[in-house]
């Protein structure tokens, strides 16, 4: 599959156009429904138990959702916030905010009927998609400049409830891997350790809380940008949470005026 045959025509046109306004989308939860259909659901449900709340496919999306996502994250590329905390983190992101606004099609992707029942096949649970003003709930995540990675962490539920990562490969020139350590919750279960070389169209899926993982760093000349979409099992979050958690975002990843701006227009269109 040529995932650049387009590149040119989005080069062409002004910075800020919308995505879907270059490419025709293909439906978002037709072309879901077709490939889960087509999957030995009942196997990977066992999988996903049997490693603690984790999967990895290697062929996941259809290809024209694939070069879909490819086309969206190659025109934001503007958009990017970077991002360095010093011994961490270093990268750029784009959130879900700037993602409405420039790539709606993401944004029907996360919302697929047909994705969000097939991950509730998988883990057990009554999935919801997060609330609007989180900037996490989808979002593109960079590494365009050597050194670019993140270090070992869990994606830490402030939630009520459990959060459930999905993270889908949309562009892979790089030799970053997912290194990722199993059971590490469980003291009964010895840590399993695992690496991935995530492709286009690729998943993992797991348990936010339960997964310990990084990204290796990127070297000169390299590119990899991920997608992630982040589901709740409860919506519900308490305000010192919320605070704690708009901060991280703010510093780590999206900009205090992507956070807290958003956060203020959607307050006054509550009031």
């Amino acid at each position: 599959m040529n995932l650049h045959a387009e590149d040119d025509v989005i080069a062409s046109v002004p910075s800020g156009t919308p995505v879907a306004s270059l490419v025709p989308a293909p439906d978002a939860d037709l072309a879901v429904a077709n490939r889960t259909r087509a999957f030995d659901n009942a196997r990977l449900r066992k999988d996903f138990a049997a490693q603690d709340a984790f999967l990895y496919l290697e062929d996941f999306l259809a290809p024209e959702v694939t070069a879909q996502l490819v086309h969206s994250a190659r025109s934001l590329l503007d958009e990017v916030n970077r991002n360095y905390l010093p011994g961490h983190k270093q990268g750029g992101s784009v959130s879900r905010h700037t993602i409405d606004r420039m790539a709606p099609f993401i944004a029907e992707l996360y919302r697929s009927k047909a994705l969000i029942g097939w991950l509730e096949q998988l883990s057990g649970d009554k999935l919801q998609v997060s609330p609007a003003d989180d900037p996490h709930a989808y979002a593109l995540y960079y590494y365009t400049r050597p050194g670019d990675h993140i270090g070992w962490h869990y994606d830490t539920s402030y939630y009520d409830g459990r959060r459930y990562t999905l993270l889908l490969g949309v562009i892979d020139e790089s030799s970053c891997r997912l290194d990722y350590e199993l059971h590490t919750r469980n003291p009964d279960v010895p840590d399993q350790p695992g690496s991935v070389q995530i492709p286009p169209g690729g998943l993992v899926f797991f348990d936010g809380d339960k997964l310990r993982h990084r990204i290796t760093p990127a070297g000169p000349n390299e590119m990899r940008v991920s997608l992630t979409f982040e589901y709740v099992t409860d919506p519900n979050m308490r305000p010192w949470r919320r605070f704690v958690s708009n901060m991280k975002d703010a510093i780590a990843y999206f900009g205090f005026r992507q956070v807290f701006r958003q956060m203020a227009s959607r307050g006054k269109d509550s009031a």
